[in-house]
């Protein structure tokens, strides 16, 4: 997406997160941390640091997971 200023990566984490709230709702951090200790489990770095993004943008300040819980 050009002048979006979002990379492949961030772009596809922040789909995932969307999508986790999605069919998980307050849930969704928990399903995120889960799949990013089986990816350390199985040393896929590249994919664990995908899922810890998934993880923060879960949990920053409003979003909507956040709201979800509420």
């Amino acid at each position: 997406m050009p002048g979006s200023g979002l990379d492949d990566d961030e772009r596809r984490a922040r789909q995932e997160a969307h999508w986790l709230v999605k069919e998980f709702g307050a849930e969704a951090p928990l399903y995120a941390a889960m799949k990013a200790e089986k990816a350390i489990e199985q040393k896929d770095f590249g994919r664990c640091a995908r899922w810890k993004r998934v993880l923060e943008i879960l949990t920053d300040n409003g979003s909507p997971a956040r709201r979800a819980a509420k």
